[in-house]
């Protein structure tokens, strides 16, 4: 199993370049279901996540290629409706496929998902809209089995906002009779990526980006060519590495419109960030304020970026409490960051991070994807050499990210 290992100590300074969104990228893949013929996905990361959906959908019939950055599938020939679970266990967004192939084939065959342990997410809502739209559902040894006549249009409201169920609702309603408006639906600028791809395959969606959309059903959809937008919780990561090790990185081909939240903590922290036309410079003062931060919803501070806040707190001068909303086993990366030195204290929802003067290298273990780019980042900045094991968790989610650090002076290799 691999590993990456770290001599921090270095002050972070020059260029990056941001990755396509994964989490855009990934419900789009999905969508190509909806669709009969070659579709082209380009500004894609090349990721296990990636890889995983792409093997997905062969498993569907559909013929999957990666050239570069850009991906190809022909859907002509899909023959099977069933996501198994040695695939689904993996990665909890290969439920994506139940909508579109629901409204493409009149039947699914899911297994539940798999993914991060990082809480519950439930695919209750998920599957309370599917019902409204009239489809019969029951869940059989660990799969949902999923079938229709024909989808129609209903008023769904979630009690909570959720991404993936507005996704999966979204796609599936593009085909169904009539008119489906979901209400509380998820705001992510991923989501309105996903309706903009579904527009241009011929979809009539209104309100994506704001809590309610609209979507009238049409009859067919052409086959996608779209370029996904670039990843904010990369960016994000990145500009925490440049705050923690004091240093100065531009990063380019971020959109700073989908990070406001996490621009504006990070700046009230001592950063300063410099918006320019092709992405951000962000660099790091000698001194960091300790702030408090509370995750929610988009438009809100990101649950993704949480962890590597906590990173970047750990060495703030002074208190800051970081409140999880959104997941309720997020706090896993605690016990790791203490092993190299951070003084932090969790409470149910709730961390207490009292910043110290420095963090050590120390061996730790990577939990879930956000919690190992949070090991990553203390590592940049601990004195002495941080071992992280398990960054198959990293690669789900971070395009390569040791190459990309190594360029801003990161000691940093990957080894076994």
């Amino acid at each position: 199993m691999e590993k990456i290992a770290i001599d921090g100590g270095v002050s972070l300074k020059g260029e990056v370049s941001i990755s396509g969104a994964k989490n855009a990228a990934l419900p789009i893949m999905a969508a190509s279901i909806l669709s009969s013929g070659e579709n082209i996905i380009s500004n894609t990361p090349l990721l296990r996540d990636i890889t995983t959906m792409g093997n997905l959908l062969t498993r569907l019939g559909i013929n999957f290629q990666a050239e570069d950055n850009r991906i190809f599938l022909r859907t002509h020939g899909i023959n099977s409706i069933e996501a198994p679970y040695e695939l689904v266990k993996t990665m909890r967004a290969s439920v994506l496929v139940l909508g579109p192939l629901l409204a493409r084939m009149g039947k699914a065959r899911v297994s539940l998902p798999g993914g991060c342990a990082i809480g519950a997410r439930g695919i209750n809502l998920h599957l309370m809209g599917l019902k409204k739209m009239g489809a019969d559902i029951i869940l059989s040894e660990g799969y949902i089995e999923a079938k229709v006549k024909k989808l129609r249009g209903a008023s769904v409201y979630f009690d909570i906002p959720t991404v993936t169920g507005t996704e999966n609702l979204m796609m599936a309603a593009v085909l169904a009779d009539g008119e489906t408006v979901i209400e509380n639906a998820a705001c992510e600028p991923e989501v309105v990526d996903l309706a903009n791809a579904l527009i241009s395959m011929g979809a009539d969606i209104q309100g994506a980006g704001t809590n309610i959309i609209k979507i009238k059903g049409v009859n067919n959809l052409r086959p996608l060519d779209y370029h996904i937008i670039p990843d904010r919780i990369e960016a994000g990561t990145f500009l925490a590495a440049a705050g923690i090790t004091r240093g100065k990185i531009k990063i380019k081909g971020c959109n700073s419109e989908h990070m406001d939240a996490v621009i504006i903590k990070l700046g009230k922290a001592g950063l300063k960030i410099t918006k320019e036309k092709d992405g951000l410079i962000a660099e790091g003062s000698e001194r960091l304020t300790s702030i408090d931060v509370k995750t929610m919803p988009y438009p809100g501070f990101p649950t993704d970026m949480q962890a590597q806040f906590m990173a970047l707190m750990s060495l703030s001068e002074g208190t800051s409490f970081i409140t999880e909303n959104i997941f309720e086993n997020r706090f896993m990366h605690v016990a790791e960051l203490r092993r190299m030195g951070a003084d932090i204290k969790v409470e149910g929802a709730a961390a207490t991070v009292r910043g110290v003067k420095s963090l050590k290298g120390a061996p730790v273990m990577a939990t879930d994807l956000r919690a190992s780019a949070s090991l990553i980042i203390a590592g940049l900045a601990a004195e002495g050499t941080t071992v992280v094991d398990r960054v198959y968790h990293l690669d789900r989610g971070y395009e390569k990210i040791e190459e990309k650090l190594k360029p801003l002076g990161a000691r940093i290799r990957r080894i076994k």
